[in-house]
């Protein structure tokens, strides 16, 4: 018999919404410097990982802004501006440096079940995006988070390096390549299941399934009363937290609205659905391995750059190619209809029509990518692999994902592409909304949940973090004896030799 009775069941130090390798992160470092807290995570579905942390559900490039060229603008001048290069590099190797410290204190058993070495490339074509990409490559070689780079015009080079890809290719049109062997491919949705595995063989933590958080107020104690729904039973459940992680994915948004917190106010959020050419034959899979990035089209969203991905799941190879973009009013591939249409109040509403109105080119692109019929998606794939049949490949729907929508003073609202931590109610709340470059920087966007809302804890738990990432509390680009002891050290223990 269904029971819709309220009462107190749990009472935790620390509530995890989601069940993604974001909570995941949070969890695994809240518990490694702080064992004695109690920790619930709680998930809708029946297992983690099963939004755009799964590994079907996104690309699983270890994004170090190797091969992603979004990263490297080119500026007025024709100068290449690789800051934010730089800075998703850096961001990239605090998760490595974490996950080596876990596989080295035995959290995780083995490093290849999550992650494996495979070379990262940019490939153009035509001879302005050419020099661009020499530019580029000009201006990242030196630099000691890139080293290794190399880059090529030579059609007999380019074969070695991806040889589908130059496989059928007609000759004459210019071609230009970098390859670097640093690489990555990342199953996020693994990496999760072992962090929670990790998670739940220690004290004081619950992992609760198929339990929907539905609201959250804050108590008179200046903590959170987080009312909970058990999906199998119907019981609902009134959960304490003296800190709240909302770690959701696209449902982050409006359990973030529903706290009420001031920071919350004017923020919206546009969800963008994506789509992959998952290839059916092995042969073809085996003969591509690389993950190679091409340039984005005129009018495209960042997260829609083109691009031809190895992935190694369970064990075996695969291959992906896109991903074309798609729009649905979920917020959730496993969410509603009605998600979208729900979080639009007079408070984001004003910021949310300004966006519409300046991003005409993406809704336009948009538009042509819902319409786009599956020979367009053959012709766009045939750009990287001149050889594609059709029977060989198969259309895949990816994860949903969310971006930011925020007031602004000039515009009256802007569309951002990434990541963003929202904090409130003196750090007793936090919340993530964004996307790209999303689950390869969890590990520092965690650490800055943790400097947001424990900063009272930081002088006590310093010492451990450095313990387990060195570079802690500085960069990795301007201490280049740090920069390569951290490479050497993360490539053996992640066995990324390869």
């Amino acid at each position: 018999m269904t029971s819709n009775t309220t009462r107190t069941d749990f009472a935790y130090d620390v509530v995890l919404i989601g069940g993604g390798v974001m909570s995941a992160t949070l969890g695994a470092l809240l518990k490694l410097l702080q064992p004695d807290w109690s920790i619930g995570l709680f998930g809708r579905l029946d297992d983690v990982a099963l939004e755009s942390s799964n590994a079907w559900n996104n690309a699983g490039t270890g994004h170090a802004a190797l091969c992603e060229l979004n990263y490297t603008p080119e500026r007025a001048d024709g100068t290449i501006d690789i800051s934010k290069a730089v800075g998703v590099n850096e961001a990239f190797q605090i998760s490595r440096q974490f996950w080596a410290y876990l596989v080295e204190s035995g959290v995780i058993p083995s490093p290849r079940e999550f992650i494996n070495p495979i070379p990262h490339m940019s490939f153009v074509w035509g001879a302005e995006n050419g020099d661009y990409l020499r530019r580029r490559y000009e201006a990242l070689k030196d630099h000691p988070l890139f080293a290794g780079m190399r880059f090529s015009t030579d059609p007999a080079q380019l074969k070695q390096w991806m040889p589908l890809v130059m496989e059928g290719r007609t000759a004459g049109t210019p071609l230009a390549a970098t390859w670097i062997a640093s690489g990555t491919d990342v199953n996020f949705g693994a990496l999760t299941h072992l962090l929670v595995h990790f998670l739940t063989q220690q004290p004081g933590f619950d992992l609760k399934l198929g339990h929907e958080v539905e609201d959250l107020t804050r108590d008179a104690s200046g903590g959170w009363h987080v009312a909970v729904r058990d999906l199998a039973g119907g019981t609902k459940l009134s959960v304490g937290a003296r800190f709240v992680f909302i770690g959701a994915g696209g449902g982050a948004l409006p359990l973030l609205q529903k706290t009420g917190i001031p920071e919350s106010k004017g923020i919206g959020g546009f969800p963008v659905s994506g789509q992959f050419l998952r290839c059916k034959n092995p042969e073809v899979a085996a003969h591509h391995h690389a993950k190679v990035y091409g340039k984005a089209s005129v009018g495209a969203p960042p997260m829609s750059v083109p691009h031809l991905d190895t992935r190694i799941i369970d064990g075996k190879p695969g291959l992906l190619f896109g991903p074309y973009a798609g729009f649905s009013t979920k917020f959730l591939k496993k969410g509603s209809l009605w998600d979208l249409p729900c979080s639009i109040g007079m408070d984001n509403i004003g910021a949310m029509l300004a966006v519409a109105r300046d991003n005409m080119a993406l809704t336009k692109y948009l538009i042509q990518q819902v319409m786009q019929s599956n020979q367009a998606r053959l012709t766009a794939l045939r750009d990287f692999v001149p050889t594609a049949r059709a029977e060989d490949w198969e259309l895949i729907v990816a994860g949903q994902r969310v971006q930011v929508i925020k007031k602004d003073a000039q515009k009256g609202g802007v569309l951002q592409f990434g990541t963003e931590v929202i904090t409130g109610a003196n750090g007793s709340v936090a919340a993530l909304l964004g996307a790209s470059p999303g689950a390869s920087t969890a590990v520092p966007i965690m650490l800055t949940v943790i400097r947001k809302c424990f900063a009272s804890e930081l002088p006590r738990w310093e010492p451990k973090l450095k313990e387990m990432i060195p570079s802690f509390g500085g960069t990795l680009a301007d201490r280049p004896e740090l920069c390569a002891h951290v490479h050497d050290w993360t490539t053996r223990a992640l066995q990324l030799e390869g």
